[in-house]
C-alpha cells in the first residue's frame, strides 16, 4: 500500500483530523460573531451633535440653559 503508516495510525490521524475540524469551525464561528458585532455596533463618530447634546443633558453633565445655548449655536 502506498499510504500505509503502520498499526494504530488511523487512531491518531482521526484525533488530528477532529481537532483540525474543531479549530476550523470554531474559527469560522468566531469570525462570524466578530463581523456581526462590528456591523451592529454604533460607533461614537456616527452620532449627531444633537444626540450627543441630548445624552449629556440626560446624564446631568450640562444644565438646561447650557443645552439651549449650545443647541442654538449648532443651528446657526
Amino acid at each position: 500500500m502506498m499510504w500505509y503508516y503502520g498499526p494504530g495510525a488511523s487512531t491518531w490521524m482521526w484525533v488530528v483530523g477532529m481537532l483540525t475540524m474543531l479549530v476550523v469551525w470554531g474559527g469560522l464561528a468566531a469570525l462570524v460573531a466578530w463581523a456581526m458585532l462590528g456591523l451592529t455596533r454604533q460607533r461614537a463618530g456616527d452620532r449627531s451633535a444633537d444626540e450627543i447634546l441630548k445624552r449629556r443633558l440626560a446624564a446631568g453633565e450640562i444644565s438646561p440653559e447650557d443645552y439651549e445655548k449650545t443647541r442654538r449655536a449648532l443651528r446657526d
